[in-house]
């Protein structure tokens, strides 16, 4: 993903990126809530104690009721302290636990503080659903628009406008009330000028809604583009990227990505549903206090956003809540569960009453199975899940090279121009084929469906012999010409997509990656189930197919291999397993499909995984430099805390603040000389003994805040972190007190502990920063940045692609 235009705003706003800390968010100190400031008696004289620099005079204020303004906040592109954000949020419900025993008032508070998320997460799923619902029934006239025109209402799609039309079923598609271009603009719709006219209308309809789509992107929400699940990854792990999830994003998705499916591109809505899902939850978080002002408790919202989102991409609830816990969920928490599943609940419903098919289902690729598989069908199974692993692994390994070069290169520079480019080869080369020409969802579910008897789809065109069929259920029959024709027509769609997805996926449109790799594997799929259909109804004699496949027996369920392809080629780019196998499960309604699912989406994952580690938002993670500590991955090297941490050798001595010795020009000093976003606090710089650590951000707010509005406070003025400064003359100026901002608990290890009890210790408790002593003095320090660059060093990578650039 290009970042020129990607970001809004300086990166350097105050930190360099090269020397944070990966912390520039402000610290509180966890201990304050039961730390009581010094009486003014009991400060020898000084009435200089400032609450954390809101006061200077005598009055004393507790620092965590009333911070200043942009304490306790962070900066763009940068992480989050999670052990300082839990503690706070037990601070606040511990005291309004307490206080709720004092009144009537109080006890109510108390209660609408435990709602507040259970309403919070209904208002996520209905908005999430209404969202979904809007955008389905969008994009399905949009898509239909580009080939015609309904004459009963312009906004009618073509299967809606067919609804009351008296035509017979097999001609429910050719309605008087629809009429293509051709039609309106000539008169008629047959021969070679009305087709040429027909593919023209094509062709420019897609390039109008692509060029639309990325001209409003890269104008008004340049992260709007792309799928957003790495980058949703990478929040909910810590990362603060403002604007990502913001009313100006969420809009511009919403609006882009109906643009995007309609212009035929090859690319799919459901990775951005999750975008979606994730910036209603980040926006409604701002009315409830304690989401607002609480970056941990917000990004347990997120995680059950985006659970909402799948459940309205998919229509699967608990598949929703497994991928959020699987794929995307850094810190999942029992509690976090249970609100993502009535978040997915709630969205499903909405979807639901909403009905933008108009089938009662929440996809347009629902289907139903009656015929159960054979033992002996879990060997084209796993050959499906062996081509889901190796597409996989040659779509990321193509995807991101491309990606790569769209990064280094001057293609970069012209998103524009990309898109026009590759939606013009798109539409150019879709027209020609029906089932290209068609959206690909409405390919996934053709591919899906098991043949019946009204059935008029080429797919369907069977030699029909009657005598022999028993109810609803049709026997095994020999391919008619049409079955061919579309099997010639469904390899070309699979070379063509299988190229032209690997060049959309990353282009500055919204693009998710669910649809196109799932219609991949349907179409390899129904290309597999139809040849071992013909292959039972030629050969039903063989001694594979006598004991379960005799003549006229319905045995093979071609939609059935669509299906467990769609899954395994789906496993193969994401490397999801178990959230997958119950997605699908979900889409097709059968428990007895199960075994085929897993059988495939193991196979898949493990040839995949042979071949490269990464799944594709993992690699995409990657290729953009985001610090994301991943969870998954083991740290097996025999290196010691003293070989990662700075100063290295030759390197300057570490920048350090005294508890007491040091004035507001001292640190204003070190803060304008350095770019570093925290301080160790030591005793003094001789002993080097360890008080605590201070960050930049609060230095900054506080010693301009204490200037403002507390007397006495100039440059000469001892700047003190501890309860009771040193005796001063009577002369001096004021002492600033600052001991409110400084963490007197900041995580340590020796030098000599090994690097993987360090980095397990950054993954668990989402470490910004970590100290590193020896003897109880202190040697250098460990910023998260560290750890990802000493990884990719282990495992001879560029360290310093590790860098948000």
């Amino acid at each position: 993903m290009d970042q020129k235009g990607y970001r809004r705003g300086s990166f350097q706003s105050a930190t360099s990126d090269e020397d944070m800390l990966e912390i520039a968010g402000a610290s509180m100190d966890f201990s304050m809530a039961d730390d009581d400031p010094p009486l003014d008696r009991e400060m020898g004289g000084f009435s200089s104690y400032n609450g954390g620099g809101v006061n200077g005079t005598s009055t004393m204020m507790d620092f965590l009721e009333e911070p200043l303004p942009g304490v306790g906040t962070y900066e763009d592109f940068n992480t989050i302290d999670w052990v300082r954000e839990k503690s706070r949020d037990r601070d606040r419900h511990r005291e309004i636990t307490n206080r709720s025993k004092e009144s009537t008032w109080a006890l109510l508070h108390s209660v609408s503080d435990a709602f507040s998320g259970w309403l919070l997460m209904l208002l996520i799923g209905l908005l999430a659903g209404s969202l979904a619902g809007l955008i389905d029934i969008s994009a399905h006239w949009m898509t239909d628009l580009k080939e015609g025109v309904c004459l009963a209402g312009f906004w009618f799609n073509h299967e809606h406008c067919c609804w009351k039309s008296n035509t017979t079923f097999t001609d429910r598609d050719k309605c008087p009330e629809w009429k293509s271009w051709s039609q309106l603009i000539l008169g008629h719709g047959e021969g070679a000028f009305a087709y040429i006219l027909n593919y023209f209308m094509y062709v420019i309809w897609a390039l109008m809604f692509s060029l639309l789509a990325v001209l409003l992107v890269k104008g008004f929400a340049p992260y709007a583009c792309g799928s957003g699940i790495p980058e949703i990854k990478t929040i909910l792990s810590g990362f603060i990227i403002r604007g990502y999830l913001g009313k100006w994003t969420l809009v511009i998705k919403t609006i882009t990505l109906v643009l995007a499916v309609s212009s035929g591109l090859s690319l799919g809505k459901e990775g951005p549903l999750v975008h979606v899902a994730c910036c209603c939850g980040n926006i409604l978080c701002h009315l409830f206090t304690k989401y607002r002002k609480n970056e941990a408790k917000r990004r347990e919202v997120l995680s059950a956003a985006a659970a909402a989102g799948v459940s309205v991409a998919f229509g699967a609830p608990i598949g929703g809540v497994l991928f959020s816990l699987e794929e995307v969920s850094y810190y999942f928490p029992l509690k976090t569960l249970w609100r993502s599943f009535f978040a997915a609940l709630v969205a499903a419903f909405t979807l639901r009453s909403i009905n933008p098919f108009g089938n009662s289902r929440l996809v347009l690729f629902y289907v139903e199975f009656h015929m159960p598989w054979h033992l002996l069908e879990l060997v084209p199974f796993i050959l499906l899940g062996i081509f889901g692993g190796l597409w996989g692994a040659f779509f990321i390994r193509s995807n991101i090279a491309w990606c790569r070069r769209r990064k280094t290169t001057r293609l970069g520079k012209y998103p524009v121009l990309e898109v026009f480019v590759v939606t013009a080869i798109t539409a150019i080369l879709a027209f020609p084929n029906e089932y290209t020409r068609m959206s690909t969802s409405e390919l996934i579910s053709e591919l899906f469906n098991d043949c019946g008897i009204l059935d008029s789809s080429q797919l369907c065109e069977y030699v029909n012999d009657f005598n022999s069929t028993k109810g609803d259920d049709l026997p095994d029959r020999a391919a008619g010409p049409g079955v061919y024709t579309a099997m010639w027509q469904l390899a070309l769609a699979l070379i063509m997509k299988v190229f032209i997805t690997i060049f959309t996926f990353g282009m500055k449109v919204p693009s998710g990656l669910f649809i196109p790799s799932m219609a991949v594997g349907a179409i390899a799929g129904r290309l597999l189930g139809v040849a071992v259909e013909q292959l039972a109804f030629y050969h039903h004699d063989w001694a594979i197919f006598s004991g379960w496949c005799s003549q006229g027996a319905d045995c093979i369920t071609p939609g059935l291999y669509a299906m467990v392809g769609a899954a395994a080629c789906l496993g193969g780019v994401t490397r999801m397993t178990v959230s997958l196998v119950v997605i699908m499960f979900e889409l097709t309604g059968g428990l007895e499909y199960i075994v085929p699912l897993m059988a495939a989406a193991m196979t898949s994952k493990w040839v995949a995984d042979a071949i490269g580690r990464e799944g594709i938002y993992d690699a995409h993670i990657r290729l953009n430099g985001y610090p994301f500590l991943e969870a998954k991955e083991e740290f097996s090297h025999k290196t010691r805390a003293m070989d990662v941490m700075r100063p290295r050798k030759n390197d300057p001595p570490l920048t350090v603040i005294t508890q007491d010795s040091m004035t507001v020009e001292d640190v204003e000093t070190i803060v304008t000389k350095t770019t570093y976003s925290g301080y160790p606090v030591v005793v003094s710089r001789a002993s080097q003994r360890l008080v605590g650590f201070v960050l930049r951000r609060d230095l900054i707010i506080s010693i301009e805040n204490a200037r403002k509005k507390q007397d006495g406070i100039v440059s000469t003025s001892v700047i003190c972190f501890t309860d009771y400064c040193p005796p001063l003359p009577p002369s001096s100026p004021s002492v600033l007190k600052l001991r409110s901002i400084l963490d007197l608990s900041p995580f340590t290890v020796t030098d000599e502990t090994p690097m993987e009890i360090v980095v397990d210790i950054f993954r668990k408790l989402g470490l910004r920063q970590c100290l590193v002593t020896h003897n109880g003095k202190l040697l250098g320090i460990i910023t998260k940045k560290d750890v990802l660059k000493h990884i990719a060093q282990m495992a001879n990578q560029d360290p310093n692609s590790i860098l948000f650039n």
